[in-house]
């Protein structure tokens, strides 16, 4: 269970009492578990599963494993993601689609019909954890079409540099913080990590990227 403190940064529960928050685990037969890092989390291949999950705590990701075995990184998600068979990727039915923790994670899981029916008790909290869900599912649909954007460059340089004037954008300036790995950035510019170092390398040395540790400075 999220402390009250923790309960007023959780971008699911917005506005809504801690009071509420303890109502509402019953009212839509919420479930909570914890995950140690590199565990899965949510299989989405596997039919029968209606369930919503939500990061309370930690880091996952939304990996998709091929027939030949590639990974490829789909989508991070930290605090406040949303995942579930209702609302993520399809891909072949081969592919296998995978939540897998990157740090030890807290998830609540919500029953997916519970989320779209009226409460029975018509309790303000179930009103407000809807409108948060939708906040956040707009947020992940902007992510998607970010993700997308960089996906559709041609060469490892323009998925780079669309990747990281995304970030640059975010945070407002030409400094920014690389939220994961490179080899983690390989995986989401669906790229081979050797290659992209290279590419790396290359910027660095034109004087279009600065880096040091996660920390990059974009060049104009």
């Amino acid at each position: 269970m999220l402390s009250q403190k923790e309960l007023e940064k959780s971008p699911l529960f917005t506005d809504i009492s801690y009071e509420s928050y303890l109502q509402m685990m019953e009212c839509f037969h919420a479930v909570q578990r914890s995950f140690r890092a590199d565990e899965m989390i949510y299989d989405l291949t596997v039919p029968g599963s209606d369930s919503v999950g939500v990061i309370e705590r930690g880091d996952a990701a939304l990996i998709r494993i091929d027939e030949a075995g590639v990974s490829t990184v789909l989508e991070e998600l930290g605090p406040g993601g949303v995942f579930g068979r209702t609302l993520d990727f399809a891909g072949s039915s081969r592919d296998s689609l995978e939540v897998i923790s990157r740090t030890p994670c807290d998830v609540v899981f919500i029953d997916y019909p519970h989320i779209l029916k009226r409460c029975e008790r018509a309790c303000d909290h179930h009103s407000l954890l809807v409108q948060n869900m939708l906040r956040l599912m707009s947020g992940k649909a902007q992510d998607l079409s970010e993700r997308v954007d960089v996906l559709s460059r041609r060469s490892i340089r323009e998925k780079l540099l669309c990747y990281f004037g995304q970030l640059a954008e975010k945070a407002g300036g030409d400094t920014f913080t690389l939220p994961f790995s490179l080899s983690t950035l390989a995986d989401y510019i669906a790229t081979d990590r050797s290659a992209m170092m290279r590419e790396l390398k290359r910027l660095r040395e034109e004087g279009v990227l600065h880096s040091e540790g996660r920390k990059f400075v974009l060049h104009p």
